[in-house]
């Protein structure tokens, strides 16, 4: 259940014993606080908060000694939103890009909220909150499930401060200490796969303390265009031999997830054999664990690069008329495809734009999604010399650079037109001979 959100962004990565600190600065989100009905728009108010998690691994290159420590307030303030949650175990699979994301000129965005595992009640303690964190550009992603730690009593100082929005105790220095029990990850937001091919699409888990017996439930989701539907569903354990335990219900023929990478080192990723264009879309990897839940979005998108061909394979400059030169550009996807003629002369060292660029086709869509476009160039070929290059170059997103095919104008046959003139004599005398 969401109740309140934190926005953030990177603030800066400091030091602390065994690890590292890194702190966000957010924004407290409410929803619906204080709103009338006619209030329109979207119903949130929002409030400066600080969330810092601390202890992230370091790696052996990273020198601590560079690093300032994260000082706390010195004058608690219960108004003041600041969490510190302590991620040293479960650790953040390549927790160190989200502290060199500020070196790299990359933003962490993060969302917070509280969160209530499955079967307990509001006001049951501890608290949980779930914290979202993307890196910017469609690389690491992570969800982090906190719980509050018991904040001591010192009873010099009376009982202990309460946040005033969230109505949680906080430690001496006004902070609300909690600690990371259960997280999902990917380290790809975003994947490609080529049409027909096998693409993989990450996801995994991480728990502070997991029984063997415990039973570990995924489902992989596919949303697309305003449409949802289940690609897999598997359920998985140890037995109280130690065997492996599984149930699995597949909607995607093609799909598959390894039960036995699942429960022993929580890789939840899911295999796509023989991608469609139908594949393409939003989809959610949700992991359930004894009370906890939490889940990642992956971004899935479809390419197949385009086939291109000439309809000629030569062109002589000999010709009068008009003739038509099309360049076909087949099978591909997306729909994204330009086309544009050049042509370079024996004597010039780059190619030139052709000013006219003939007539494109409309898009022609195929059984299997992909896409066809044809470009239609009507030349004199007198107007361009013998050993002139004319190319059609096509630019796609599943190209990593254009694609050229080309052919060269060649020299007419020697005495073509003399034994035309000949011809025409013979035929004419022929004729004459015939008529008298």
């Amino acid at each position: 259940m969401l109740e309140v959100l934190l926005l953030g962004y990177l603030m800066t990565c400091v030091s602390a014993e065994g690890g590292a600190d890194l702190v966000l600065s957010c924004s407290l989100v409410e929803e619906g606080v204080g709103m009338g009905e006619m209030g329109g728009g979207a119903l949130f108010t929002r409030t400066p908060a600080t969330l810092v998690l601390r202890d992230i691994p370091v790696p052996p290159e990273q020198l601590l000694e560079t690093l300032t420590p994260f000082i706390p307030p010195t004058v608690p303030d219960p108004d003041a939103i600041l969490l510190e949650a302590k991620v040293s175990s479960p650790q953040i699979p390549d927790g160190d890009a989200l502290l060199h994301a500020d070196c790299n000129e990359q933003e962490v965005m993060c969302e917070i909220s509280r969160y209530f595992p499955r079967g307990t009640q509001k006001s049951t303690e501890p608290a949980h909150f779930i914290v979202s964190l993307q890196l910017e550009g469609g690389g690491l992603g992570t969800t982090l499930v906190l719980q509050t730690l018991v904040v001591e009593n010192d009873q010099s100082v009376g009982s202990p401060l309460i946040q005033s929005r969230l109505g949680l105790p906080l430690s001496q220095s006004g902070s609300l200490l909690t600690e990371v029990v259960f997280l999902v990850f990917t380290n790809a937001k975003s994947a490609s796969g080529h049409l027909r091919g096998d693409v993989l699409l990450n996801c995994g888990f991480r728990q502070q303390e997991m029984s063997l017996a415990q039973e570990v439930a995924l489902e992989w989701r596919l949303q697309h265009r305003g449409n949802g539907r289940r690609v897999l569903d598997m359920k998985a354990g140890l037995t109280d031999s130690e065997e492996l335990s599984e149930e699995v219900h597949v909607e995607r023929q093609g799909s598959s997830v390894d039960a036995a990478l699942l429960v022993g080192e929580g890789n939840a990723s899911v295999t796509l054999s023989k991608v469609k264009v139908s594949d393409e879309g939003t989809y959610i990897c949700t992991v359930s664990v004894g009370l906890f839940q939490a889940q990642q979005v992956i971004q899935l998108h479809v390419t197949q690069p385009p086939r291109v061909s000439l309809s000629e394979e030569n062109l002589v400059s000999q010709t009068r008329m008009p003739q038509k030169l099309s360049c076909h550009c087949k099978n591909y996807y997306p729909l994204e495809a330009q086309m544009e003629w050049l042509s370079l002369s024996p004597t010039d060292t780059e190619p030139t734009v052709l000013p006219e660029q003939g007539s494109l086709s409309s898009h022609r869509q195929h059984s299997d999604g992909t896409f066809s476009l044809s470009s239609h160039l009507y030349l004199m070929s007198l107007s361009f010399s013998p050993g002139t290059t004319i190319t059609c170059r096509v630019s796609h997103p599943a190209l990593s650079a254009p694609h050229s095919v080309s052919l060269t104008v060649a020299e007419p046959e020697p005495n073509s037109y003399l034994m035309f003139l000949v011809f025409l004599v013979i035929t004419v005398i022929f004729f004459y001979q015939v008529m008298k």
